[in-house]
């Protein structure tokens, strides 16, 4: 599958080349004249896999509006934001990398290398690359956006990539087709005025173009509001028989939703690129760790994935520190319990206890029923069956 890092640190150049060349396209054209080599000289002066300062401002602006419109007030869920030259550029040089980790991340998880993908609601294309870089011979990117599938066919002329485009929006069919992986990237969060039934049967009909033992990945942000109708619409699919490959390793209706206040979000470390840096700082942003909400899901009639044997859990918080102890939220094949051990039973056995992260499976041993959870003791262990973003162990 090649290295994600490495792999999205390529794109970068060519996401500002792209950029570029789009917006200056779109920008009436000096005369003649004296003014005509300057022109020429300024654009070769421009730095190649850098922002100008003018640039940066530019581009934050942008992103500082999809930040507000897409994660504060949601004015901008729903609208053809990408029909907007300003915030396509934003989202191009910003939230499409951001797109193109987390799905790298998640793909990581499935239990076959996909070869046909279509990339649905693809913008400007993030998941439909981050497929192809991880081994998908044929991707069909499809969006409602003309301008956003124009900046997706000329990611693919720059990178040297074969890439199909359609267009395509919820309330018309499918592009034609079956494939071993479907993506819906930032999507589904934006349809339906938040009704959960629809979005249910969009996935359906989604899952209907899913090849035998491939996946349908959604990934959604990790906001509390939409992470939870995202459980929503996962509880209506578990309901009708669909299995989830992952994260979910609890079968029944999503424990998370059992109290208002929770939610269930992934978080991923990153080394961020320094482009992404630079214009959160120019946005007044903080993106230093990947957080998102997502599912695996299989076609209708396939078997849920045999959770590994004994005591596990996929770590579902951060750590909750106290005094003398820490505990997390782990979810299970039981259901979503505390976890918790005291610093002076730390040994040999059980200290990775304490640098588990969220979206780690473990595996514990020897723990005793103590309020809502359980406790680690001296005399229990501990192995991680999988790091967060990674295939699960199933022994």
């Amino acid at each position: 599958m090649g290295d994600p890092t490495r792999d999205l640190e390529q794109w970068i150049p060519r996401l500002i080349a792209v950029w570029r060349r789009h917006r200056k396209a779109g920008k009436p054209q000096r005369g003649g004249g004296r003014n005509a080599p300057r022109a020429r000289f300024e654009e070769e002066e421009l730095p190649e896999g850098n922002l100008t300062k003018d640039e940066l401002r530019e581009i934050g602006a942008g992103v500082k509006q999809l930040s507000m419109g897409l994660t504060r007030n949601r004015e901008l869920a729903g609208a053809h934001y990408m029909d907007d030259p300003k915030l396509l550029g934003a989202y191009l040089l910003f939230y499409w990398p951001v797109s193109y980790a987390q799905a790298r991340s998640t793909l990581s998880e499935l239990p076959n290398r996909p070869r046909a993908v279509l990339d649905l609601g693809s913008g400007p294309g993030p998941l439909a690359f981050a497929a192809l870089d991880a081994g998908a011979t044929s991707v069909v990117a499809a969006d409602r956006s003309k301008p956003a599938l124009e900046l997706a066919r000329a990611l693919a002329t720059e990178a040297g990539e074969g890439m199909a485009t359609r267009e395509w929006s919820p309330e018309k069919p499918l592009p034609e087709g079956k494939f071993d992986l479907i993506t819906m990237g930032h999507v589904v969060n934006e349809l339906y005025n938040g009704a959960i039934e629809p979005r249910a049967e969009l996935l359906e009909r989604v899952l209907e173009r899913v090849n035998p033992h491939g996946s349908l990945v959604v990934i959604e942000p990790a906001l509390k509001d939409t992470s939870r109708a995202l459980l929503k619409v996962r509880n209506v699919l578990v309901d009708k028989g669909y299995a989830v490959r992952a994260p979910c390793l609890f079968r029944g209706p999503c424990p998370a939703l059992q109290k208002d206040s929770d939610w269930c979000h992934a978080e991923r470390s990153w080394r961020m690129p320094r482009l992404i840096e630079d214009i959160a700082h120019a946005a007044s942003l903080h993106k230093e760790s990947l957080k998102m909400s997502y599912l695996v899901l299989a076609p209708r009639g396939e078997a849920w994935p045999e959770p590994p044997t004994g005591a596990v859990f996929r770590i579902v918080s951060e750590p909750l520190e106290g005094k003398g102890r820490t505990r997390f939220m782990g979810c299970g094949p039981e259901g979503r319990i505390g976890l918790a051990m005291q610093e002076k039973h730390e040994n040999e056995k059980n200290r990775l206890f304490f640098k588990v992260t969220r979206g780690d499976v473990i595996r514990i041993t020897d723990t005793e029923d103590r309020g809502d959870g359980r406790a680690l003791t001296d005399q229990s262990s501990l192995e991680i069956l999988a790091n967060a973003g990674k295939p699960v162990v199933r022994t």
